[in-house]
């Protein structure tokens, strides 16, 4: 069996390198005659695997040193809770509700607090970025929160908003190493790592020193109080040791290709291919206002549910995996992260092409 194109949301594709490298150490990793999924997460070697994996992705994102890197697990849906346990000083936040997962994490944070939800797309399915150059941030908001690339919806905020001097705590799941970041504007920035950098299980947190602090909500758990990991530089419990060492990989992997500038330049190539055939399409059209395109997530339609689940069932035979748009929205989405090869997105172009002629 060939490997596939697969255009899947997340658990997503990685890098066949990546891949190739850890089926080579899968029995036998460094001389020490084990797997890494075997070792004690305070062994010498995992310890090497860890330090280097954080000091990696602190160079491909420039990670100023007041910034730690916290790796943990519960996914990016922990966080919905994590956030305002440990930062609602105020009880008090402010989101921008741009998608599925905004709006998860604006309800969650109710539980603690009042969350003013200052702008939102839900009027038009998300299919657009609020303009957020104006807002009516709260007085009292301990931060302001967004999603900045909607998977679902297959949106991205292409400028941060201002947030008149509040902290701003961003969920970068779907958009994570896609291209360079200015970690200095955030509070937080966090993601879960399956859609562009390792396996399921692990979520990775980039957080500033000052907002990690022991004055967090009453009751929270020892487990969900971000100073628990950071001053045990995420080893507080066994962590999602396998998954940390395929991210460090995949770091590894993109420092290669040139880091996060030619990550964008290749991203960038990749989306134009597809949105370009959509822009000319007779059959298939993009879901999305041009202007708020994410690079990562690419949400189309025939605008006919048969056609379109024919589409998916014959893309699938073609070796074009994983097409089937969110149940919440019904048609198709190709995700085309990091990982995914320029000749993948000209192989579903080309394939887009011939449904189009076959079933006008």
């Amino acid at each position: 069996m060939s490997r596939v194109y697969n255009f899947s949301a997340g658990p997503a594709v990685l890098p066949e390198e990546v891949l190739k490298e850890a089926a080579a150490e899968m029995l036998d990793y460094n001389g020490t005659g084990m797997s890494v999924m075997e070792m004690s997460h305070r062994s010498k070697a995992f310890e090497e695997i860890i330090t280097t994996a954080e000091q990696d992705l602190r160079d491909l994102m420039g990670i100023p040193d007041n910034y730690k890197v916290l790796f943990l697990q519960g996914g990016a849906s922990q966080q919905f809770a994590m956030i305002p346990m440990n930062l609602m000083k105020n009880r008090a936040a402010d989101y921008i509700v741009t998608g599925q997962w905004a709006k998860k994490a604006a309800k969650e944070a109710e539980k603690y607090g009042k969350v003013n939800r200052i702008a939102s797309s839900e009027d038009k399915t998300f299919s657009y970025i609020p303009d957020c150059s104006d807002l009516p941030v709260s007085e009292d908001a301990d931060y302001v929160y967004i999603c900045e690339n909607n998977t679902i919806y297959g949106t991205k905020f292409k400028e941060l908003p201002d947030t008149k001097g509040k902290t701003l705590v961003a969920d970068v799941s779907s958009c994570f190493l896609s291209e360079p970041v200015d970690v200095e504007k955030y509070g937080v920035i966090y993601g879960g790592v399956q859609k562009n950098i390792g396996p399921a299980g692990v979520v990775i947190v980039i957080i500033r020193e000052d907002l990690i602090t022991e004055d967090v909500l009453p009751g929270t758990p020892t487990m969900l109080t971000y100073k628990t990991h950071a001053d045990a530089k995420s080893l507080y419990n066994t962590p999602p040791a396998y998954g940390i060492y395929i991210c460090g990989k995949v770091f590894k992997w993109i420092k290669a290709q040139g880091g996060l500038e030619a990550m964008k330049e290749k991203n960038e190539k990749k989306a134009k291919v597809l949105y370009d055939f959509l822009d000319q399409s007779r059959l298939f059209k993009g879901t999305v206002e041009k202007k708020d395109r994410s690079l990562m997530n690419v949400p189309f339609v025939t605008g006919d549910a048969d056609l379109d689940a024919k589409f998916v069932k014959e893309a699938k035979a073609a070796g074009l995996e994983n097409l089937k748009g969110h149940r919440s929205v019904g048609g198709m989405r190709a995700s085309i992260y990091n990982a995914m090869p320029y000749e993948g997105v000209v192989a579903l172009v080309e394939f887009m092409k011939k449904f189009e002629e076959e079933n006008q």
